[in-house]
């Protein structure tokens, strides 16, 4: 496969230009993984409502036990 290897110019430009990203850019980047996860887990709790209930009941024993 030739389109894959490198040549060795590729592999300094990319070393010489560290991208540093802006903070908005970054938390924009999280946003959009944090919605994607809570999508994701709505999802498995929708194919899976057994296990998502014993998970709540979990949860609401832990938070019955907690001490402040």
């Amino acid at each position: 496969m030739p389109d894959l290897e490198e040549t060795p110019g590729e592999t300094a430009s990319h070393a010489e230009e560290p991208r540093h990203e802006t903070d908005a850019e970054r938390r924009r980047r999280r946003a959009q993984f944090l919605r994607e996860l809570n999508e994701a887990k709505a999802l498995r709790d929708r194919v899976q409502p057994r296990r998502a209930r014993a998970a709540r009941m979990r949860q609401a024993m832990r938070m019955r036990t907690f001490r402040w």
